[in-house]
């Protein structure tokens, strides 16, 4: 049986603190860490601890861009064990990102097998993927064995890690950057590398460039999906002056002609960090949904490239009015932020503006280049230190031949002998006799002439500022043949267009005209039947168990109908869009915001000019114009405003030449009273129709009395409604005998 531990922690090492403080001191050291080490990028190398981990465990696995792959997994255990100790798929995915295409400008790792695919399938396991580095990842590391950065210990203690990279390429714009730490962000979208090195060349030239002249250099994000930046040139300058701002990126299609004045609309190109898998599927439910009844099917031909069709209904359509409506729609058209948010070299997070960005990778370069050629020229110091040791040597090697073979300690009298340094003195005891030949002085001569030259170089560039800035100068230069515009990896991809002009016409305008009949049931599903259906037509239709017809409209597929529900809201639905009436429809609560308490008043079709007489149950209303009613989302649009526990019970379109109101309440008391005593309303409570303790408003109906008041399938004459005639706000009179018993005036 294990011993139970008895280690107990002293009473007077427990110190009381407050637990505000306690939590404050902690929750700050966590954000740190968590900005520092996880989310945000360091200016100088574009890279987070994790990233820059990956970079330097594969360079010390020799897996350079000449190597043979290795195992991914054989990367992670190396990153898990000796730099980075987090879960293995956080490191792995941080590895399939940078070797995948379409999610890195520049990749700057290359993959063999699976790395997922831009419809958003996943990479297959690490034991199955091969990696190693590419040139990129190579220029970032150039430097790193020369004393280019500093290193720090790693987690335990075992072995150094680089602080940061040397950074011989633009990586931080180039291939961009995401992330959220503990109250700020970072999301830095990739540019074009030849761009870069441009501006670079030109701050470099005129290190107080402004922001503007830079933008005509670094024209705008270069996405490796490509797709069309419609941004306004204002809003791109804008955006890299504050640090902040965003970018407007669409998809690229092309339009193909087909026989008979058809076409069909290709797909080409969609936007940065968008599943094309998830982006089809959102194109399906717009189709399945009506919500673009002018585009009838897509389908996904891509292979190696992206190519998505778009068929619409009908070649009457102007490509550009559907692809405008999908832009809308769909994740065909984005906008990518830019908060340039960054740690610089002091490890303070901050927002840089374009200028700033660029002149921190500068100076980072300009440090390197210092701290390599300090230690390049320490390296030829010895050298030529040994070199004019070899030269003493065979200017007396009898000598030295004699003092090795005679003496037991040969070393301490050549130093004494010739003058000799003890680095010399042990480079010429370790010199093997085949250098002793003749030819072998003469390359040493050689060798120091020509180390003699560059330690000459080396101090005139760590003296002058102006030959740094001309060998960093060098360096871009050589980036951008490697990796400008003129190669394949290089080439732009983002096209920068300008937004089209908006287009006069609308979708609705090019829906094909045709009658319908929309049926509303009992339970609130409806649908719309092709044609202008009869009672007969009307009641084959099938319903679902315990279900019935409740409303029944003749409409055309371009018209709009009006739904009147009992909160007093008015909502406005297309015809064109609705389910067909094959099946038994769609919940209209899907299709507005309408609570299952609610519940539908009256349908009308939207015709525009005429005007309606709208009630409660507490018997109050108004008139209100038709043009008044139309809302514009699901939401509703709220006409009748309602105290508590009432409802809209009456909606009535006011014919024209109406002089008079009917009221009938639930007790089926009638009261006709002028119209004129009724006030036209844009929105509000309205005015009491009829007063009653205890009765509740059934129904309410304007009519010209001269025609007298339609009510069921009869109609009463005026002459005999003499009776019930009154003004507004009295409590009106039970009916006559045989007059109709319907508690509303319609069906």
């Amino acid at each position: 049986m294990a011993k139970r531990s008895t280690n107990v922690v002293p009473l007077a090492a427990v110190k009381p603190v407050q637990f505000g403080q306690a939590l404050s001191e902690r929750y700050l050291s966590y954000a740190l860490s968590t900005i520092m080490s996880r989310s945000l990028p360091d200016v100088r190398d574009g890279l987070k601890p994790v990233h820059r981990r990956l970079l330097y465990a594969m360079r010390q696995l020799r897996l350079d861009p000449n190597s043979a792959f290795k195992k991914s997994a054989r990367v992670v255990g190396d990153v898990i064990g000796q730099y980075h100790p987090h879960g293995d798929q956080s490191i792995y995915d941080a590895l399939v990102r940078l070797a995948q295409e379409f999610s890195v400008r520049y990749p700057l790792i290359e993959g063999q097998g699976n790395f997922g695919n831009i419809d958003g399938d996943n990479p297959a396991a690490m034991r199955y993927t091969e990696a190693r580095l590419t040139e990129v990842a190579e220029a970032l590391l150039a430097g790193i064995d020369e004393n280019a950065v500093d290193f720090r210990p790693n987690y335990d203690g075992s072995t150094e890690e680089p602080i940061v990279l040397p950074g011989g390429f633009p990586n931080l714009l180039a291939n961009g950057a995401a992330g959220i730490a503990v109250g700020m962000a970072t999301s830095i979208p990739p540019h074009n590398a030849g761009e870069l090195c441009d501006a670079l060349q030109h701050l470099i030239r005129t290190p107080n460039a402004r922001i503007e002249t830079l933008v005509d250099l670094v024209k705008g994000p270069d996405f490796p999906t490509g797709g069309l930046l419609v941004e306004p040139r204002e809003s791109i300058v804008e955006a890299y002056k504050t640090g902040r701002g965003a970018f407007r990126l669409r998809a690229r299609w092309i339009k193909e002609d087909l026989p008979r004045g058809q076409y069909r609309i290709i797909v080409t190109e969609i936007p940065y960090q968008v599943q094309k898998g998830k982006l089809i599927e959102r194109i399906a439910e717009i189709i399945n949904a009506k919500k673009l009844p002018i585009l009838e099917d897509v389908r996904d031909e891509s292979a190696d490239d992206v190519r998505v069709v778009l068929e619409p209904r009908t070649g009457n359509v102007p490509a550009e009015l559907l692809m405008e409506q999908l832009f809308k729609l769909t994740d065909l058209e984005i906008r990518f932020p830019l908060n340039l948010n960054v740690l610089d070299k002091d490890n303070t997070p901050r927002v840089m503006d374009l200028r700033q960005a660029l002149q921190a990778f500068l100076d980072h370069r300009r440090e390197v280049l210092i701290r390599r050629s300090t230690f390049r020229l320490a390296e030829i110091e010895r050298r030529l230190e040994i070199l004019d040791g070899y030269l003493i040597a065979y200017l007396n090697l009898d000598e030295l031949i004699k003092i090795i073979r005679e003496e037991d300690e040969p070393k301490p009298v050549m130093i004494r002998t010739f003058g000799l340094t003890d680095l010399q003195a042990e480079a010429i005891l370790n010199m093997r006799l085949r250098a002793l030949r003749r030819l072998e002085e003469f390359e040493i001569k050689g060798e120091h002439k020509k180390l003699s030259a560059e330690r000459k170089e080396l101090k005139a560039l760590l003296k002058e500022e102006k030959l740094q800035w001309q060998a960093i100068s060098a360096e871009i230069q050589e980036i951008k043949a490697k990796f400008g515009q003129k190669t394949k990896i290089g080439k732009r991809r983002t096209e920068l267009a300008d937004a089209p002009a908006e287009i006069e016409h609308s979708v609705e305008d090019f829906v094909e005209r045709e009658p319908v009949t929309v049926i509303l049931s009992e339970k609130g599903w409806i649908r719309a039947a092709k044609g202008h259906l009869d009672e007969k037509a009307t009641g084959e239709l099938k319903y679902k168990e315990g279900d019935g017809p409740k409303f029944t409209l003749h409409a055309q597929s371009t018209d709009k109908i009006l739904v009147f529900g009992t909160n007093g809201r008015f909502y406005t639905l297309g015809c064109d869009r609705l389910p067909s009436a094959r099946g038994h429809g769609e919940p209209i609560r899907l299709m507005i915001e309408l609570g299952n308490e609610q519940d539908i008043v009256q349908l009308e079709v939207l015709k525009g000019g005429r005007k309606f007489l709208v009630a409660s149950d507490a018997g109050r209303g108004f008139v209100v114009p038709e043009d008044e009613v139309v809302a514009q989302t699901k939401n509703g649009k709220q006409i009748l405003n309602l105290a508590d526990k009432e409802r809209a019970v009456a909606l009535s379109i006011v014919p024209e030449g109406a002089d008079s109101v009917a009221a009938l309440s639930e007790g089926r008391k009638l009261l006709i009273f002028p119209l004129e005593q009724v006030p036209e309303m844009g929105r509000g409570r309205g005015v009491l129709l009829q007063k009653s303790k205890a009765d509740q408003l059934s129904d309410a109906q304007a009519f010209v009395l001269g025609d007298g008041l339609p009510w069921g399938n009869r109609v009463i004459a005026a002459s005999e409604l003499k009776f019930w005639r009154g003004e507004r706000a009295q409590a009106g009179r039970l009916p006559e005998k045989g007059w109709p018993r319907a508690k509303r005036f319609k069906g």
